[in-house]
């Protein structure tokens, strides 16, 4: 049977986090694709106003709605034929950690179960432990380890067909990562950096796009777990030389030892608004954030994986030249 074929028709997916980077770009995606191409979006937020990128979707409904609410879910559920959750939090507390990572896919699969929708295709992050939320070494690995571990036993429980997709860093044009280090670059004469020898393997955003749109559209990844991760690793002090040199600002990266690497974090998760850097990150990044030898990629999908330069070098390009007030702004959005 080919995989036209096995598609079930879709007539209405909610998108949980569909206004955000990796969001916008699924729903693009979504849109273009001849198979799904027919099906309602609906995307709640709870400020639909700011969700700019999506609204001008021909196929997407926006829904002021706060989805940690049982009442909002059900009725965003209702008559859909399928759910995508993107909902996830780089920075917090571990109460923060816990009602996203966890409290979330929680009462999702309540809400599924009630109003019988059974197909998730859940992000969550490489890195995530196999059945031992308790052996990470961060609060934001714990907590997604735990609400992974919340999604299989719904799945077993009440038949939630689950793909969990396990991306590495994303990048793509508006992300925060190579942005914000080209940003940093164009304001400061040297990069003091924590985790310099950490390790990642970055996907691009369009990648992981196409690898939920491809998992929604193949019912037999239902019940994987795939890994999505571009074709080469970089420490984080390659990827901050490599975003320098690309937006035209290479500056002298200083990697700082385990002591002023937590000094640094500590200072900047005191600093107002959403922190560059913190002490959870930082134990995060103990664990390298890379494909895993033998497990199940994009390859699985269908897909082949994007190399960094061959997408970064033409969105970092606007960082050159007499970019700080940019970056200065950039900074503080």
């Amino acid at each position: 049977m080919s995989a036209v074929e096995a598609t079930p028709a879709m007539r209405h997916i909610l998108v949980l986090g569909g206004s955000g980077f990796v969001g916008s770009a699924l729903c693009d995606a979504l849109a273009r694709d001849p198979q799904l191409a027919g099906a309602r979006l609906r995307v709640p937020s709870r400020r639909a106003q700011r969700a700019g990128a999506v609204r001008m979707l021909p196929n997407v409904d926006l829904i002021q709605a706060d989805i940690h609410q049982d009442a909002a879910l059900d009725a965003l559920l209702k008559g859909c034929d399928a759910v995508v959750n993107l909902v996830a939090i780089l920075h917090g507390s571990a109460a923060a950690f816990e009602q996203v990572h966890v409290g979330l896919p929680r009462r999702l699969a309540a809400a599924m179960a009630r109003q019988a929708v059974r197909r998730l295709v859940h992000v969550s992050a490489l890195g995530v432990p196999e059945g031992a939320p308790a052996s990470a070494p961060s609060a934001y690995l714990r907590s997604k380890a735990a609400g992974e571990q919340v999604l299989r036993e719904a799945a077993l429980a009440q038949g939630l067909q689950l793909t969990m997709l396990r991306p590495s860093v994303i990048f793509g044009v508006h992300d925060k990562f190579l942005n914000l280090f080209a940003a940093l670059q164009a304001l400061f004469p040297l990069m003091p950096l924590a985790g310099a020898e950490a390790r990642f393997q970055p996907v691009w955003v369009g990648d992981v796009a196409q690898a939920v749109v491809a998992s929604l559209r193949q019912p037999q990844s239902a019940g994987q777990t795939l890994e999505c991760a571009g074709p080469d690793v970089f420490t984080l002090r390659q990827l901050v030389e490599l975003t320098g040199q690309l937006s035209g600002h290479p500056r002298t990266v200083l990697p700082l030892p385990s002591a002023l690497a937590q000094l640094q974090a500590l200072v900047m998760e005191c600093l107002p608004g959403e922190p560059l850097m913190s002490r959870d990150n930082l134990a995060s990044m103990t664990v390298p954030n890379i494909a895993t030898p033998g497990r199940p990629g994009l390859a699985a999908l269908g897909l082949g994986p994007t190399a960094l330069m061959a997408v970064a070098p033409a969105y970092l390009r606007h960082h050159q030249g007499c970019a700080r007030l940019e970056a200065w702004r950039a900074l503080h959005r």
